[in-house]
């Protein structure tokens, strides 16, 4: 039944020799760079000066990673603030040994909260314009974007799914289901990496290797969705008049992204949180119902101003 399924065991990234680019680093990196030529064209459109654009992806890195960050020790790891707290902004956690990380454990949730607190310090400070004017044109970039940090969480083996049973499109990701030192145990191979490519093709591990269970990449259903939203947003401002009703993109995209994260928990492996609490809902849903309700009310208020022309 698994005919569609594949065992992941990727590298961790590019290897300089003196230096590691990290795949889910790179693709920080390529969501950014999307982000600001997307943007960059919307600018020239809304005739716009190159300075506001620079001063925007500024605000932007900065409320991206630092919210994103927060969000998800503040939701779901609240005790490293005690335990680790180096680990909160630095790439590296110190307990129970120190280890280099990468930026890693981020959360949407916390991303979204950031980037409308710093969209309207800009808003005020940069753009002089409505702050909805300004999130209505953004978040066409943060829907490319997202698709890209969600395949990085894809390559890192993080954020999966739960096992996937018979389904067809099952992923074994090794790397998750084995740790390091179980590997270079088993193995008897001190390389991490070349223990992990014994276990995969050396058929004396074939029984470790079926202990991991193929799970739903979980990764790549958000990616697809995201890319959804990335094309209903971008279609609702280059091709209607909708950009002219402040707040009404802004809101169809806190409804479709939040409706994709919503859906996704339901094959997400938990991610911990307050879920144990409340119940019947995720972490990660609970979080997404007051987005998707914002959304749905600003894009009712939106949808009955009158479509003007904004200077």
């Amino acid at each position: 039944m698994h005919y569609l399924s594949f065992t992941w065991n990727p590298s961790e990234g590019i290897d300089l020799g003196f230096f590691m680019i990290r795949y889910y680093s790179l693709m920080f990196v390529v969501a950014f760079t999307l982000g600001w030529i997307l943007t960059k064209k919307i600018y020239e459109r809304e005739k716009l000066p190159q300075e506001k654009l620079d001063s925007l992806f500024i605000y932007m890195v900065v409320a991206v990673l630092v919210g994103a960050r927060l969000g998800h020790v503040i939701f779901y790891q609240p005790e490293l603030f005690v335990q680790d707290p180096l680990s909160v902004f630095l790439p590296i956690q110190t307990v129970p040994e120190f280890e280099f990380t990468g930026f890693q454990g981020l959360a949407s949730h916390g991303a979204a909260i950031a980037i409308v607190i710093a969209m309207y310090y800009y808003s005020k400070k940069v753009i002089q314009k409505p702050i909805l004017w300004i999130l209505d044109r953004i978040i066409i970039a943060v829907a490319a974007g997202g698709v890209f940090v969600r395949i990085g969480n894809f390559m890192n083996s993080e954020i999966i799914g739960k096992p996937s049973g018979d389904f067809p499109l099952g992923v074994r990701f090794v790397h998750e289901g084995i740790r390091k030192q179980e590997a270079v145990q088993a193995t008897g191979i001190q390389d991490p990496a070349k223990a992990y490519d014994a276990i995969v093709h050396n058929p004396q591990f074939a029984e470790l290797l079926n202990s991991v269970p193929f799970r739903h990449p979980a990764q790549l259903y958000e990616a697809a969705g995201y890319v959804i939203v990335f094309l209903v947003c971008w279609y609702l401002y280059w091709k209607t008049e909708r950009r002219k009703q402040i707040g009404y993109i802004f809101g169809v995209f806190l409804i479709l992204l939040f409706m994709v994260r919503f859906l996704v928990e339901f094959v997400k492996e938990s991610q911990g949180g307050f879920e144990s609490l409340l119940g019947l809902l995720s972490t990660g849903q609970w979080l997404s119902v007051p987005f998707i309700i914002a959304g749905i009310y600003i894009m009712w208020k939106a949808s009955k101003k009158p479509i003007v022309e904004l200077n």
